[in-house]
C-alpha cells in the first residue's frame, strides 16, 4: 500500500469532516432543542457512525470491484468516474429547475419527538454515504484487505472526529 493512497484519504477525510451540513443541522437543532455540548456531541457521534458505516460499506463493495478489476483501475478513474460524476451533476441540475419548493411552518420540537429526531437525523446521515472516498476504496482494493481496512479505519475515525470537533 502506497503512502500516497493513505496520506490522500487522510486528507479527503479531515475535509469531509469539516462540511458543515454534516455538523450544522445537529448544532441547529441542539441549540433549539436546549442539548448540552456532551449531548450534541453523543448525537453528532451516533450520526457521524451511521454515515461512516453507509460509506465503509459501499467502500468495500468498491474495494471488491477494485481487486477484481486491477486492470480496469486506470478506465475507472479517468474515465467512468468523472462521466457518473457528469451525468450525476446533470440529474442535480435538471432536478433543481423543476423542484417544488415547500416550507415548514411549525417548529421542529412540535413535529417529532426527539427520539425520532435523532433516528431521523442518523438516518439522513447514514443514507448519504461520502461518494467521493469511493476512489480511494477501489485503488485499496488493488492493494489488498489491509489497504481496505486502514482506508475504512482512517475514514471512519477522522470523520466522526472532525464532525464531533465542529459541533463542540
Amino acid at each position: 500500500m502506497t503512502t500516497d493512497l493513505l496520506f490522500g484519504s487522510l486528507a479527503l477525510s479531515l475535509l469531509h469532516g469539516a462540511i458543515p451540513n454534516h455538523w450544522l443541522p445537529i448544532v441547529a437543532i441542539g441549540k433549539q432543542q436546549g442539548w448540552t455540548a456532551g449531548k450534541a456531541s453523543r448525537i453528532t457521534l451516533l450520526a457521524g457512525g451511521a454515515h461512516a458505516l453507509s460509506t465503509v460499506l459501499i467502500g468495500i463493495l468498491v474495494s471488491l470491484a477494485g481487486w477484481q478489476l486491477a486492470a480496469w483501475t486506470e478506465f475507472f478513474m479517468e474515465t467512468a468516474a468523472p462521466t457518473l460524476l457528469i451525468l450525476l451533476g446533470l440529474v442535480f441540475i435538471w432536478r433543481h429547475y423543476y423542484h417544488q419548493h415547500f416550507h415548514l411552518h411549525k417548529p421542529v420540537s412540535e413535529q417529532l419527538p426527539e427520539k425520532q429526531l435523532v433516528v431521523a437525523l442518523a438516518s439522513a446521515m447514514f443514507l448519504s454515504p461520502c461518494l467521493e472516498i469511493g476512489a480511494f476504496f477501489l485503488v485499496a482494493g488493488s492493494h489488498g484487505l489491509w489497504a481496505v481496512i486502514s482506508i475504512s479505519l482512517l475514514y471512519t475515525l477522522t470523520t466522526i472526529g472532525g464532525m464531533v470537533g465542529w459541533v463542540q
